[in-house]
């Protein structure tokens, strides 16, 4: 019979599956759905409401797993100016009340040094012990500062879901909950030229779209990124006009542009950003590659790799290398002749005298005192980057970084960095209408600025009033 006997072990197996022979495992009940939320628990500030639900179950099944009720957080407005804080308010209700079964009373501010952060835990003023009047009520905040809350005697977070102790996250692509399986990571390379008419200028790098997230863009070059809304606004360096690093507002998040002093520009933004923003450069040297990326939820419609279509841009101010020799370029307003561009360098021949500054004063669209902070070389011309610092007359808006171009190479009038000049010059538009830029002739009125020559241009500017 010992042999047969692992024969009989498996028939004995096989009966009690077939033939319901054995110790059956008991099913567990199943939740119901769940009922609606509560009231919040505050009428003003942070606060939770709660929801139920209920397990439904026979008396041979076991009980539900998982949580019976559910708590969320509910943001209301705000509480009034001067508002006793909630946890404050707890402790104060026990004021001039018998504790510790002595006649003595005592008034009670809240006590954050206690062990259980969601105990009611107050210090007696003006004595060294505190007291637990037990648990804090729901939505109470387990510190000061913190942003978690207290619930039925436990802190718990809060949820991207609004959900408290969910420990749901929103992940790189701005998603609650799930993987990154729902999200595209765009990561990608422009390397543009300057643009085919040999200018430089404004050129399209890319269109980064609503809800994108985690967006770096990086330019490791002298030329600058500029930014532009889906409106056609320019929230950075648009119009000629460069901006100073540090925060900006746009598309619903906050922008972080930086610019090191070898010329490398960074733009961060966490988003996700409620509207389209397209980024451009402005083209000052050769392009040697602007990287770019991005995170979208999977499914929402990418930039494509040819998506050079044009953008509605304001007339940028002194749109770079001037046209090749002979082009025609007109100046408006009706003054004079076309500047010359190029040409043989001669004495530097500044304006002298009253009358000269008169003359120079009344015909200037700008006159106004600068820093000088850069001169580079840009084809027969010489651009500086200025910082307006007073101004004194402008017929054109004149915003604090400026730059100022002088139609030669030849250093006159002669303007050193780091120094403060007293400039008057012209506006200058060709007549494609793509340059409109301020130009400072090379015999232009550019004295060193001191208060000596502040009331002279003063005086200046009331004789150029006066009714001839």
């Amino acid at each position: 019979h010992r042999c047969w006997r692992p024969w009989r072990v498996l028939l004995l197996a096989w009966l009690s599956l077939g033939c319901g022979i054995g110790t059956a495992q008991p099913s567990q009940g199943v939740w119901g759905p769940w009922g609606p939320w509560s009231a919040c628990s505050s009428s003003c500030g942070d606060g939770v409401a709660f929801r139920t639900r209920r397990c439904l179950r026979s008396a041979e099944e076991e009980p539900c797993t998982g949580d019976p009720r559910q708590y969320r957080l509910c943001q209301l407005q705000g509480c009034p100016a001067g508002s006793v804080p909630f946890r404050a308010m707890q402790c104060s209700l026990y004021d001039d009340k018998p504790v510790l079964g002595t006649p003595a009373r005592y008034r009670w501010v809240p006590f954050h040094g206690a062990p259980n952060v969601c105990d009611l835990n107050c210090l007696a003023v003006g004595h060294n012990f505190y007291y637990t009047f037990g648990r804090v009520l729901d939505g109470t905040r387990c510190g000061p500062g913190s942003p978690d809350l207290c619930v039925s005697g436990r802190c718990l977070s809060v949820g991207c879901d609004g959900i408290l102790g969910s420990g749901a996250r929103p992940h790189t692509c701005g998603r609650c909950g799930g993987g990154q399986d729902g999200c595209l990571f765009v990561h990608r390379l422009f390397q543009g030229t300057e643009p085919s008419s040999g200018y430089f200028g404004y050129m399209n790098v890319t269109k980064i779209p609503a809800g994108a997230t985690n967006i770096k863009v990086t330019d490791k070059s002298r030329n600058y990124l500029a930014l532009m809304t889906s409106n056609g606004r320019y929230v950075l360096n648009g119009d000629w006009s460069i901006a100073w690093p540090g925060p900006y507002e746009a598309a619903g998040t906050q922008l972080l542009y930086a610019r090191a002093p070898d010329g490398t520009e960074s733009l961060e933004a966490p988003g996700p950003t409620d509207e389209d923003l397209h980024v451009l450069v402005l083209l000052q040297e050769p392009n040697p590659g602007i990287e770019y990326e991005f995170w979208l939820p999977r499914g929402h419609p990418q930039p494509s790799l040819g998506d050079t279509s044009p953008l509605r841009q304001p007339q940028p101010r002194g749109a770079g290398s001037p046209p090749p020799v002979g082009h025609a370029l007109s100046l408006t307003m009706g003054y004079g002749p076309p500047p010359l561009w190029g040409g043989r360098c001669g004495r530097c021949r500044p304006p002298k005298g009253r009358s000269q500054r008169i003359r120079h004063f009344c015909q200037s669209d700008f006159v106004f005192q600068a820093r000088i902070l850069a001169r580079r070389l840009v084809g027969q011309e010489t651009r500086y980057e200025v910082q307006v610092k007073t101004p004194y007359r402008h017929r054109f808006p004149l915003v604090p970084r400026e730059y100022v171009w002088v139609p030669s190479t030849c250093g006159c009038p002669p303007l050193l960095e780091g120094r403060e000049y007293l400039l008057m010059a012209r506006r200058h538009v060709n007549y494609e209408h793509t340059l409109n830029r301020i130009l400072l002739q090379r015999d232009g009125y550019a004295r060193p600025w001191s208060p000596r020559e502040d009331r002279l241009v003063r005086e200046a500017a009331r004789h150029c009033a006066q009714p001839r």
